[in-house]
This record gives structure tokens, C-alpha cells and sequence, in this order.
């Protein structure tokens, strides 16, 4: 028997080489916040350490200029 569990793993978002990190981008920084309006950890974005930087500079100036929700209070 394995000793390590098997978990089925989503599928990461991650950047394609055509896209660029922007804070007018939403649709992409969307992909990148979780549903309660949280920005998602490196190793679940399977991001490099300065693509995840600038992923998150850009979704807090998206959320500052009001792109971007801060949270989400849906009930």
C-alpha cells in the first residue's frame, strides 16, 4: 500500500506567454483570487516568486481602483 495519499489536483491557473500582468487585466487577476476574494498562494498558482509579486501588486492596485472586489460578502 502507498504511504502518500493521491489527491486529484485542479488545474492551476498559470500565465500563458501572450499575457501580460496587469491591473487592467481582470480577467486575468481573477483567476488568481479565490471566491472569497483572497489571493491564492504561490504553490497553488504555480507561479515563480516574482511572477507571483507582480500578480499580487497588480490585483491590489485592481482592487484599489475598484476593478477588483476586496471581498466577497455573497449569502
Amino acid at each position: 500500500m502507498n504511504k502518500f495519499r493521491r489527491f486529484p489536483r485542479r488545474r492551476s491557473p498559470s500565465i500563458r506567454s501572450d499575457e501580460t500582468i496587469d491591473y487592467r487585466n481582470t480577467s486575468l487577476l481573477r483567476r488568481f483570487v479565490s471566491e472569497q476574494g483572497r489571493i491564492l498562494p504561490r504553490r497553488m498558482n504555480r507561479l515563480t516568486s516574482k511572477q507571483q509579486r507582480s500578480v499580487a501588486i497588480a490585483i491590489k492596485r485592481a482592487r484599489i481602483l475598484a476593478l477588483l472586489p476586496f471581498s466577497n460578502n455573497e449569502n
